[in-house]
């Protein structure tokens, strides 16, 4: 248990011994302790901590918040906890302000725990998270880039809150889609060998796909014109969608980005799990017959309208195969699924989770992140095309263009259902007015500071031997203070699906310490705060360190 796990553990016991107390002395009526919370405020004169318990009370008490409040304030004992006073505020918030002790804990626990400070105990809970699922049928753009960085920091947030988790790629390798791909790479392997034929009007027309085609003529040269037309289709389909899958994992890996699982969409038709799945909600009375397809009753899950499920022509749609996909997710074991979409998938949303419950799934185990829609910008103008294809900028020209490390700080800075305005320039300075090179720019200068230290022959006591007391000043108070909450916005980014939160943390982190190292010397000539202060640097620096490879961010040493 860390140093803020073990404050907030004694503040709640101390909370219900106040209750127990003041139902024992029959001052106030209930029959059972609601689940409060006690978290920190986000007011600093609010104290370092405050509880609703008195707001939750006060219907089953038939009594005011306030009035509940003032009750247990009057019956809680501190009995050697750290409190130094408690408040009341607004309609019944009980406000507790700690002293300076606490905090001397949590240099040890950081220095102890290395690159495992943040981790929370282990939870026997499986989690999958499906993120970027991009069709095989081109590049990957900035809709893919932003949910490849949040799904990746989510897995590694939930990971570090104790899941056990597996990422996953779903690969649309089958349906309509895959047909017009393979009208359009076969249209074009014609053309490039010389046959009159007319590209698809609803084909895909970009030119990432000619180069593929003139891979497939390198290989196959211009014999597939004389096969079967089946078997020149199936070969030259087969051999884009190997192509478009290898791009896939080769830019998502030099985005930082491995997978579990890659699940083949193709593989659900093969097995007959599609129409299994159909057949057991049409048993259930889920599924009816209408205009000569077949339809999912999702307005009986709170759907503004039912949803074709199978096709006149017997063809299940991509809704069905969702279905079957996600049944197969539940069946594979997992406790929590969730689903990182675009934000033009949220219709999609009431009818996925109806289904899950008309398959005798609770859907509140099934979560579903909408993101919206990203802006690249240069020089105050939108950026849409690209110079190298004359297309849509691709995650790969991103990388090379800012790196790795901006593109994903970038993408998870913002809530994931806010827009967001990408700034080219931006991300590609070296100053501070950069986020991502701020906080690098931190872990590096206290890399330095150690390495001064080293040159000037200093070395820093033993951790034992380190008085934390020496630190007494504001800006060194409130970097132990935010340190401590590293663990538990790991807990509540998990709990709430915020990765944005370990951005902006790491970023308020960064500016304590620059804060911090423009007023105080931290080599200096009392050696015994010289020493409490190169264990403060050290334990920044780790904490800086964990919670950017949280974000799959690189923590530099020298910039």
């Amino acid at each position: 248990m860390n140093p803020i796990q073990r404050v907030l553990a004694s503040l709640h016991s101390m909370v219900i011994e106040a209750l127990e107390k003041a139902k024992s002395r029959d001052l106030i009526k209930f029959e059972q302790i609601p689940e409060f919370l006690i978290e920190v405020p986000r007011e600093k004169e609010h104290g370092d901590f405050a509880c609703n318990v008195a707001l939750l009370m006060a219907r089953q008490a038939r009594q005011a918040p306030r009035v509940i409040a003032e009750v247990l304030l009057e019956l809680m004992e501190t009995n050697g906890r750290p409190v130094e006073k408690i408040e009341i505020a607004g309609a019944g918030f009980i406000n507790f302000f700690l002293d300076r002790s606490w905090l001397h804990d949590i240099p040890l626990t950081v220095y102890n725990s290395k690159d495992k400070y943040g981790f929370n105990e282990k939870k026997a809970k499986k989690v999958q998270v499906e993120f970027v699922s991009a069709n095989p049928t081109g590049n990957l753009h900035m809709g893919n880039a932003r949910g490849g960085a949040i799904g990746d920091t989510l897995a590694n947030i939930l990971e570090r809150a104790g899941y056990e988790v597996e990422r996953e790629f779903y690969i649309n390798d089958a349906g309509n889609q895959i047909e017009i791909f393979t009208d359009s790479m076969e249209a074009r392997y014609l053309q490039l060998t010389g046959h009159d034929v007319q590209f698809p009007e609803n084909g895909y027309a970009g030119r990432d796909l000619i180069d593929t085609v003139r891979n497939i003529i390198a290989r196959y040269g211009e014999g597939l014109y004389d096969l079967p037309r089946e078997e020149r289709r199936q070969i030259i389909v087969d051999f884009a969608l190997e192509e478009k899958i290898d791009y896939i994992k080769k830019t998502l890996a030099s985005f930082g980005i491995s997978y579990d699982v890659w699940f083949s969409e193709k593989s659900l038709h093969e097995n007959g799990k599609i129409m299994a799945v159909f057949n057991e909600l049409r048993e259930k009375g889920y599924i009816y017959e209408s205009e000569g397809a077949w339809w999912f009753k999702s307005t009986a899950f709170g759907d503004e309208k039912d949803e074709v499920v199978l096709r006149a022509n017997g063809m299940p749609t991509y809704f069905m195969a969702d279905i079957a996909y996600h049944q197969n997710k539940f069946e594979r074991g997992f406790d929590w699924v969730i689903n990182v979409w675009g934000a033009d998938h949220h219709g999609h949303i009431a009818r996925m989770k109806g289904a899950i419950e008309a398959l005798g799934y609770d859907p509140a185990r099934l979560d579903i992140l909408l993101m919206q829609l990203v802006r690249l910008y240069r020089a105050g103008n939108i950026v849409r095309m690209s110079k190298r294809t004359g297309t849509t900028v691709s995650l790969d020209e991103l990388i090379e263009d800012v790196g790795k490390d901006a593109a994903r700080f970038f993408f998870v800075m913002r809530s994931p259902d806010s827009h967001l305005d990408f700034d080219l320039e931006l991300a590609r300075q070296k100053s501070q007015e950069n986020p991502v090179y701020y906080v690098q720019y931190a872990h590096a200068r206290i890399c330095s500071i150690f390495r001064q230290a080293r040159a000037e022959g200093i070395t820093m006591a033993g951790i034992d031997e380190i008085d934390i007391s020496c630190l007494k000043e504001e800006e060194e108070l409130a970097i132990l203070r935010k340190i401590a909450d590293f663990p538990e916005e790991i807990s509540i980014a998990a709990r709430t699906l915020a990765p944005q939160r370990i951005a902006r943390y790491v970023l308020d982190l960064a500016a304590l310490f620059h804060s911090f190292y423009n007023h105080h010397r931290v080599l200096n000539d009392n050696r015994a705060l010289q020493d409490a202060r190169l264990l403060l640097m050290e334990i920044i620096r780790i904490t800086i360190h964990n919670a950017l490879n949280v974000l799959g961010v690189t923590a530099p040493e020298q910039m």
